[in-house]
């Protein structure tokens, strides 16, 4: 049996007053995954690891089935390893968010969904102006940046920018958490404050500005660690001869790398509600011809609930359900080799609080043959009462893997 999971990042939410007290996973209208929760077994998974931040990297890696406390190094070395950066044991890697500061304001995480072309001219500006042998900038996507400090200490507080939109971002600088650490956490801070009066009159800011898009002027870098020792999946799961990763997220694919996991790569794939669905739901589809498992990643949910945007986050839970969901079931439900599936987010991202939390999250699981429950909807009350009940650490992946 070959295995597909589908992730909606993000697309777990809290109940919204204005949509009758349901989730969004209630309201939108879902019916291929509600088909396939009423044909399969469903259950609620704790993603994140007590005492872990609920980022993405922590709730996938989870999902994947490896062990927090012994694999995670942040998301840094992630994005190390998808942009292809090779690692020395004593450099430390960061995610280096383009965000946008509004006088102490920091205004979004996102510099306003920057594009890869506008940001890598801003990161090639920040490399050659502050960038020297121990410090380097490498362009990611979007606005997720890398940066690597050789010698860092990571044991330093830093701030994901997304858990601070419209806050003063003085108070959410770095901070050394061992005495050790205070030298790198100098450090960060003067290249935070140094990026600002760089991009604050790059002409590619300026030209933003006059548009009236939201300038792209300081860095935000978060999350630091060293070279992760993880394990590919085949090693845990021999079934899976072959797999891949698909998604537009560099962590995504850096987490597929050190799993062993090819990177598909899907034209128009932007992470946002604009995502090639259909294009991101052929590649799962092809890949399945060759591969034994394949993981598709699908972001658009995650940045819709960061904007607080109910109406868009809707959309995008639609749009998985009919553009991705859809297609792949009614091209993989009659194949002689079946397909396993599980559909599930990594974590919540409520529009309310518009940035993560650590709530278990509802997941599905159908293959031809599996014994169903009683529950007829797939959202994050129906789940609750699932067959599965509640999973957590790598119970989910070895029941998945082993169906």
């Amino acid at each position: 049996m070959k295995h597909l999971i589908i992730l909606g990042d993000g697309m777990a939410d809290w109940a919204v007053p204005s949509l009758g007290n349901k989730t969004l996973l209630q309201y939108a209208h879902t019916p291929c995954m509600d088909m396939l929760a009423r044909m399969g077994r469903t259950g609620m998974l704790k993603t994140v690891a007590d005492g872990f931040h609920p980022g993405s990297e922590v709730a996938n890696m989870s999902v994947m089935g490896y062990d927090l406390p012994t694999v995670y190094e942040g998301r840094g070395v992630l994005e190390a390893a998808s942009i292809g950066v090779d690692l020395e044991p004593d450099d430390m890697a960061m995610r280096c968010n383009l965000v946008c500061i509004e006088g102490d304001i920091l205004k979004n995480h996102s510099a306003g969904h920057i594009t890869t072309e506008e940001a890598d001219e801003l990161i090639r500006a920040l490399e050659e102006r502050l960038g020297s042998d121990r410090i380097h900038f490498y362009t990611g996507v979007q606005y997720r940046h890398l940066l690597v400090v050789k010698g860092g200490n990571k044991h330093v507080a830093c701030v994901p920018p997304h858990d601070i939109p419209l806050q003063p971002f003085r108070p959410n600088l770095v901070k050394a958490l061992v005495p050790e650490a205070q030298e790198t956490a100098d450090l960060l801070n003067g290249l935070i404050m140094a990026s600002q009066d760089l991009l604050a009159s790059h002409p590619l800011n300026l030209k933003r500005m006059s548009e009236g898009k939201d300038p792209a002027n300081s860095i935000w870098p978060w999350s630091p660690g060293y070279r992760p020792k993880m394990e590919p999946l085949a090693n845990k799961y021999p079934s899976i001869r072959k797999g891949s990763v698909i998604t537009a997220v560099d962590l995504i694919r850096g987490i597929g790398r050190y799993a062993g996991l090819r990177c598909i790569d899907v034209e128009g794939a932007t992470g946002l509600y604009t995502t090639n669905y259909e294009g991101k739901a052929q590649a799962a589809i092809d890949a399945l011809k060759t591969d034994d498992f394949v993981y598709l990643h699908i972001e658009a949910s995650d940045e819709a609930g960061h904007e607080g945007d109910v109406d868009l986050k809707l959309k995008t839970i639609e749009y998985l359900d009919q553009r991705a969901v859809k297609p792949i079931w009614e091209a993989v439900k009659d194949w002689d080799e079946p397909v396993a599936i599980a559909v599930l987010p990594d974590h919540p991202t409520p529009c309310e609080l518009r940035t993560h939390t650590a709530e278990p999250i509802p997941f599905l699981i159908y293959y031809p043959g599996i014994e169903s429950d009683a529950v007829q909807a797939y959202d994050e009350v129906s789940c609750r009462e699932g067959g599965y009940g509640m999973l957590e650490k790598d119970e989910f992946m070895n029941l998945f893997m082993n169906s």
